[in-house]
């Protein structure tokens, strides 16, 4: 979830941005011009009030996870109805992304969609944590990876009408982000699929999920497509995307590694078939 951190923290700003030059409706100054016109997409949470605009501006000034969760905790306790809680929890969860704890994570996500249960950020976030890091041990797999599928699902319904877009954001970088999202929210079920070992579909999933951002395929997607087709007998197509994964990776690297192993593979495979057992497949989970 790197990459769609990152444009996130950059709409984020944006949405500070607006919120900073409109003030809260209740002290907007008579005949006031109407904002500039927003792309398609949901408005931006607002103030209410200036003391609640700077609880949520100080709030928000810190760079601790830990500090960001306190402060949004405070925050929503003191402004219970406040449209900004969503912001300051979002806030912390890309806060936590950038720790790798994927507990708080998922918490401060679940906080973020126990106000805006359609946000599609935060369910492409908390389905991704829960998708790649259930374990086959936990006792509640099936349903941490059923409610990961959920989500994923709802963000792609989601993603046209509840990003919030600020005022005079570029159309192009709107379009890049909600195909961040759509390329995420694919390559969950994808992912979901694939462990289920229904390959067929998985295949189709993790296309659409590069097909939704092809300016940068994630390499761990392509390596899963590759593996994907491996299962089905798609020797030639499959090459062709562990190449491809080859390419997207260092070797060293867990995915350089096993994209480096079904690269070889499936080049014994495809040039120079030989009468017995075909060489055992690469571990079938790789990871981000």
């Amino acid at each position: 979830m790197k990459r769609l951190a990152m444009i996130g923290v950059v709409l984020g700003m944006a949405a500070l941005g607006f919120a900073q030059s409109n003030p809260p409706a209740s002290q907007s100054p008579a005949g006031q011009a109407a904002a500039p016109a927003t792309p398609q997409g949901k408005r931006p949470p607002q103030a209410k009030t200036q003391p609640e605009f700077e609880a949520y501006k100080a709030a928000v000034a810190g760079t601790d996870a830990a500090a960001l969760e306190k402060a949004a905790d405070d925050f929503a306790a003191k402004y219970p109805d406040s449209e900004l809680r969503v912001m300051l929890y979002k806030a912390a969860m890309q806060s936590y992304q950038r720790t790798g704890n994927s507990d708080k994570i998922i918490a401060m996500g679940r906080k973020a969609l126990a106000i805006d249960p359609d946000d599609p950020e935060a369910l492409v976030t908390v389905a991704s944590e829960l998708a790649e890091k259930t374990r086959d041990t936990d006792l509640d797999k099936d349903q941490r990876l059923e409610e990961a599928m959920k989500m994923a699902q709802k963000a792609l319904q989601t993603v046209d009408s509840d990003v919030a877009i600020p005022a005079n954001t570029p159309q192009t970088q709107v379009d890049a982000y909600k195909g961040q999202l759509r390329s995420f929210a694919y390559s969950i079920i994808g992912t979901l699929e694939f462990k289920k070992d229904d390959f067929v579909q998985a295949e189709s999933d993790l296309r659409k999920s590069i097909d939704a951002y092809p300016s940068q395929p994630d390499p761990v997607v392509v390596l899963r497509l590759a593996i994907a087709l491996d299962r089905q007998g798609k020797y030639p197509d499959a090459l062709k995307e562990a190449n491809h994964a080859v390419e997207l990776t260092q070797d060293g690297t867990p995915a350089g590694q096993l994209a480096r192993q079904e690269r070889d593979r499936l080049q014994q495979l495809v040039n120079k078939p030989t009468t017995g057992a075909p060489p055992a497949p690469p571990a079938d989970k790789p990871k981000n």
